[in-house]
């Protein structure tokens, strides 16, 4: 029985970003010009999009039993987003602190609960689409094959962990910023990687998009004011996955990610620019974004 149109699995943050004129020095004590706290996790990030925007979600994650888990909980809740799959444990709930200034970013992370969180694959098989980001290989390699031999499609945001070939074929959309890429494979090459689908996003915006027929497009990105990059990449990942699953090209679907990505670095926090899609598709229109929203 399908449940869901996407199960999410990733860690569960509370972040504190601090935006500075400068880094401190050894042992100095210096003031941010702003702060923000709120809930973070970058396949949670993604999930609160697509929960937004009417698909129905679930999650797999673990919280520590304080007041942090409880409100990762609510706020889920209140999206719609079922939390069936998420672990109250006796830890404390992952916290990460970023400093940024400009586009330089220092983060240090906890992760706490998060190193409890089990995949349940009962739970998982309830679902046509499963999204990871930031799990331990282990958990990457479970999933991936689970899904494989259930017909559930998978997204993967590998960020720097490993994944073996044998593994990496049968990831549906792989995706990963341009560094992240090039680190892997040497070069921008689309060619190099074995996902059925590949996703790379560029430095200072913009996209390389592979699609499973090994048509390569580029997607241009649109110019904004980086207020704070948080969550952008996992913005991209919602409006990437928003497509596929309704149908659009991956091309189309990329362009998504991009105007999802263009409003978060605009804000301060991963979910701070979340907004309903009515919202999204006007920003489209008004930046020239074409997108396939009015298709039969």
């Amino acid at each position: 029985m399908v449940r869901f149109d996407v199960v999410g699995i990733g860690n569960l943050n509370y972040d504190i970003i601090m935006l500075m004129e400068r880094f401190p020095e050894f042992h100095e004590k210096v003031n941010a010009k702003e702060a923000f706290f709120g809930l973070g996790g970058a396949a949670a990030n993604t999930i609160s999009w697509l929960a937004t925007f009417g698909l129905k979600t679930g999650y797999i994650g673990a919280v520590g039993r304080d007041e942090i888990g409880e409100a990762h909980l609510a706020y889920f809740k209140k999206l719609g987003v079922d939390t069936g799959g998420i672990k109250v444990v006796d830890v404390p709930s992952g916290v990460a602190v970023a400093m940024i200034r400009g586009e330089d970013k220092r983060i240090v992370k906890y992760p706490g609960a998060n190193r409890m969180k089990e995949v349940d694959f009962n739970y998982l098989s309830t679902t046509r689409h499963v999204h990871l980001s930031s799990n331990p290989p282990e958990t990457i390699v479970e999933v991936v094959n689970f899904a494989s031999d259930n017909g559930i499609t998978v997204s993967l945001d590998i960020g720097e962990a490993e994944l073996p070939p044998e593994i990496e074929r049968k990831v549906d959309y792989l995706m990963m910023n341009e560094d992240e890429y090039r680190r892997k494979f040497g070069s921008l090459d689309l060619s190099l990687s074995e996902a059925r689908n590949l996703v790379v996003t560029l430095n200072g915006g913009g996209a390389l998009v592979r699609d499973e027929y090994g048509n390569v497009h580029e997607v241009r990105g649109l110019s904004a004011k980086v207020v704070d990059s948080t969550g952008a990449g996992d913005s991209f990942d919602a409006g990437v996955i928003y497509g596929v699953l309704n149908g659009w090209s991956l091309e189309e679907a990329a362009r998504l990610g991009m105007v999802l990505a263009y409003l978060t670095v605009q804000k301060v926090g991963a979910r701070s620019a979340v907004v309903p899609l009515e919202r999204v598709v006007k920003v489209a229109e008004e930046t020239g974004i074409e997108l396939p929203f009015s298709r039969p």
